[in-house]
C-alpha cells in the first residue's frame, strides 16, 4: 500500500466512523501572523478544540499538508522533512479515550497491514505537582487492545527520555509512562507553561519499532519509545483533552472533552513498506530515482543530497501549487530558500544545468490525488519553479564573476566580503568557500565568525528599519498618522457593506502620507466598486462619528459585541476594543490597540489613489487624506 493509497484509506476508513471530511487548510494561513505555515494538522482545528462549533458536526477528518522549516536543517538523516502531511481526527466533545485507541489500532493493523507485535505505545505518567494522576485510563485501553490481539502488553514506567536511554525495555514491555515532557499537551508545552483558561491534557503516542539492530546504542543510548535513533519511529500522537488550567494554576477536569489525532502519512507508509527511511517511500522514491539518472550518482553514497532535493523540491512545488511566488519577503523568501537549497545539492551531484523541468512533473504526479481545493494553482507551478530557477542560475554567475573580481583587488577574502555576495548578490557563503579553494583563494583564518558578525548586524538594521511595521502598521504616532489609521477601519468597513462582508485586512502600512491597505479579495474591485467605498468612507467621515473604546473579556468582545477581529485565539483574555458610530448600530467595530482620532470629521476628505494586486487572493489599496 503506497502513501496515497494509505490516505485515501485513512479517510474512507473514518467516515465509516462517522466522521465528516473537512477540506485541507492552505500551508499559508490567511489569518495567522504567528507562523510562515501550517504546521500541524489541528492547527486549523484550534478555535475548534477550544469550543467554537464546527458547522460539520463533533466528528471531523483530513489529510493536511504541513511545513516546519525549523527542521530545515535535519533533512538528511532518515525521517525529517520540512513538508509532510498529517492524518487527522477529531472528536469534539464526542467519543474519548476508548474508541479513539481501539479505532486507530484496527486502522494501523487491519488496513494498514502493520505487525501489532512492531507497535508499541506512551501514555502520560502524571504530575502530582498539579494534582494530575497518570492516564492509567488509556494505558488500560491499550492493554485490552493488545490483548484481543493475542499480546500480552506489560507497563513501564519510565519517568523521563533520559532515564529511558539508561534503562532500556525489559522483556514484554509495551506500554511506556513518561513525564509531561513527553506525554502531555498544551498550547504552552508542560504542565507548567499551559497557559490559564486553555484545554490541554495527557497524550498517548504510538511508535514503530523497526528492529533492535537499528538502534546505535553507542550514540543514542539504550532504545525505548521515545529515544533517539532509528529503532523506534512515532508514527501518530492521540491528546485527549480533558483538563483546563485555572487562575490559581490548578486544573480542572472538563466537561467536554475532546480528541485530537495526528498521525504521519509519510513515516506510516515507511513503517507499511518496513523501512526506517521515509525517503524510500511512493511520495519521494521516484525522486530520488530521477535524480540518480540525472546525476549517474546512487542513492546509499549521495543520500544527504538526494533526501534534501526531493524534500525541498516536494515542498516548493506545493506552495507554487497554491499561489506563492518565490520573493524576499516572508513566505516568499522561505520558498525561495527551499529552491536554492535543492539547486545548490544539485551542484554537490554534479547537476551543473536546469533540472527541475524533469523533477517537478514527479512531485505533481505523486500529488495528483490531493484535491484542487487546496492546489489551487497547479498549471503554473511548473513555471513558477522554472522561472526562480534560472534567476537563481543567473545570480550565481554573477556572484561567481565577482567573486573572482575581488580575489584580483584583494590578497585574503574576509567573512565580510563572503557576507556582502551573499547579501548583495544572493550568493551563499558555503558556494563561495568552495569556490575560493577550488580556485586557491585564500580567506582569513576567522571568516565564518566574521561572517556571522556582519549578519547580525545586517539584522539589527533590518529589525530597527521595520519597528513601524508592527503594531498596527503605523510609522509613528502623529496626528496625520493617527488620522489615517482611523481611516482604515471606515475602509475596512466599506470594504465589508459594500464589496463583500467576508473581507479582512491582510496586512498595512501607515504613514504621515498615505495608507497601504492590503485586504482578501479573488478579483479586481471595478471603478464602480471604487467610487462606492471611497463614498461611503467620506460620507462617515462627513457624519463626524464618535470613535470610543474601552477593554473588554474576549469572549464578551467576540460573542456579545460581535467585534471584527482576526486572531482570536492569539489575542489576551482582556483587549481594547474600537467603536466608530453609534454604540448600538456600529459603523465599525474592531479589536485594536489604537490610537485613534475622537470624532471622524477630523480626518478629511479621503481619496483612493490605486487598487491593484498585492498576491494571490490579496488587493491592495492606496490612498490619502486630502
Amino acid at each position: 500500500m503506497d502513501a496515497n493509497e494509505i490516505r485515501q484509506k485513512f479517510l474512507d476508513f473514518q467516515i465509516s466512523k462517522g466522521h465528516k471530511v473537512i477540506q485541507p487548510a492552505p500551508l499559508v494561513l490567511e489569518n495567522d501572523p504567528t507562523t510562515l505555515f501550517t504546521g500541524s494538522g489541528m492547527q486549523p482545528l484550534l478555535p475548534y478544540l477550544l469550543g467554537k462549533e464546527h458547522p460539520m458536526g463533533t466528528r471531523l477528518t483530513d489529510s493536511q499538508p504541513s511545513m516546519r522549516l525549523q527542521d530545515i536543517e535535519d533533512v538528511g538523516d532518515p525521517r525529517h522533512t520540512t513538508v509532510f502531511e498529517m492524518l487527522g481526527n477529531w472528536s469534539l466533545g464526542d467519543y474519548f479515550k476508548k474508541e479513539q485507541i481501539s479505532n486507530f489500532f484496527e486502522f494501523l493493523t487491519s488496513v494498514v497491514g502493520l505487525d501489532p507485535n512492531k507497535i508499541y505505545v506512551t501514555c502520560f505518567i502524571g504530575n502530582e505537582k498539579y494534582g494530575i494522576p497518570r492516564d492509567t485510563e488509556a494505558a488500560e485501553i491499550w492493554q485490552e487492545v493488545f490483548k484481543k490481539a493475542g499480546i500480552e502488553a506489560k507497563i513501564a514506567e519510565i519517568g523521563s527520555a533520559a532515564e529511558g536511554d539508561k534503562r532500556g525495555i525489559k522483556p514484554g514491555e509495551r506500554i511506556f509512562f513518561y513525564d509531561d515532557h513527553e506525554n502531555w499537551w498544551s498550547r504552552g508545552g508542560g504542565c507548567e507553561t499551559t497557559p490559564i483558561g486553555d484545554p490541554c491534557g495527557p497524550d498517548s503516542e504510538v511508535f514503530y519499532d523497526f528492529g533492535e539492530d537499528k538502534q546505535d546504542v553507542e550514540k543514542y543510548g539504550l532504545a525505548h519509545p521515545a529515544s533517539d535513533g532509528a529503532r523506534f519511529m512515532e508514527i501518530g500522537n492521540q491528546v485527549f483533552m480533558q483538563y483546563r488550567r485555572l487562575p490559581d494554576g490548578t486544573f480542572e477536569e472538563l466537561e467536554k472533552k475532546n480528541v485530537d489525532f495526528g498521525g504521519g502519512l509519510e513515516r506510516i507508509a515507511a513503517a507499511a513498506i518496513g523501512s526506517f527511511d521515509v525517503f524510500r517511500i511512493s511520495l519521494m522514491k521516484p525522486i530520488i530515482d530521477k535524480l540518480e539518472k540525472i546525476s549517474g550518482k546512487s542513492y546509499d553514497t549521495n543520500t544527504d543530497e538526494m533526501r534534501v532535493i526531493s524534500d525541498h523540491i516536494r515542498g516548493a512545488y506545493l506552495l507554487a501549487s497554491q499561489g506563492l511566488t518565490p520573493s524576499n519577503k516572508t513566505q516568499g523568501y522561505a520558498m525561495r530558500r527551499l529552491v536554492r537549497r535543492a539547486i545548490m545539492r544539485a551542484l554537490d551531484l554534479g547537476i551543473a544545468s536546469d533540472f527541475l523541468a524533469e523533477i517537478v512533473p514527479i512531485v505533481a504526479n505523486n500529488y495528483a490525488d490531493l484535491p484542487d481545493s487546496i492546489l489551487t494553482h497547479r498549471e503554473v507551478a511548473l513555471e513558477v519553479l522554472l522561472k526562480e530557477e534560472k534567476a537563481f542560475r543567473q545570480t550565481l554567475n554573477k556572484g561567481l564573476k565577482e567573486l573572482r573580481k575581488m580575489a584580483k583587488n584583494s590578497v585574503i577574502l574576509t567573512g565580510r566580503d563572503l557576507f556582502k555576495l551573499q547579501d548583495t548578490y544572493g550568493f551563499p557563503m558555503e558556494l563561495s568557500v568552495e569556490e575560493c579553494y577550488r580556485e586557491g583563494i585564500k580567506l582569513t583564518e576567522n571568516y565564518r565568525v566574521e561572517f556571522d558578525e556582519a549578519l547580525k548586524e545586517q539584522r539589527e538594521r533590518s529589525q530597527t528599519a521595520s519597528k513601524g511595521m508592527f503594531k498596527g502598521g503605523l510609522e509613528d504616532h502623529g496626528e496625520q498618522t493617527v488620522k489615517y489609521h482611523t481611516a482604515t477601519h471606515l475602509l475596512l468597513a466599506a470594504l465589508q457593506k459594500i464589496v463583500s462582508p467576508d473581507i479582512c485586512q491582510k496586512g498595512s502600512n501607515i504613514t504621515a502620507d498615505r495608507v497601504r491597505f492590503d485586504f482578501n479579495l479573488d478579483h479586481k474591485m471595478t471603478p464602480e466598486e471604487i467610487s462606492a467605498v471611497e463614498s461611503q468612507v467620506n460620507e462617515w467621515i462627513q457624519a463626524d462619528l464618535p470613535v470610543v473604546f474601552d477593554e473588554y473579556d474576549k469572549a464578551y468582545a467576540r460573542d456579545v459585541l460581535k467585534a471584527h477581529g482576526q486572531f482570536w485565539d492569539k489575542y489576551p483574555e482582556k483587549l481594547k476594543v474600537y467603536t466608530i458610530g453609534d454604540f448600538e448600530n456600529p459603523v465599525s467595530r474592531e479589536v485594536c490597540g489604537g490610537p485613534h482620532v475622537e470624532h471622524t470629521g477630523v480626518i478629511g476628505h479621503f481619496k483612493i489613489k490605486k487598487e491593484e494586486s498585492s498576491s494571490a487572493g490579496v488587493r491592495r489599496i492606496k490612498a490619502i487624506v486630502e
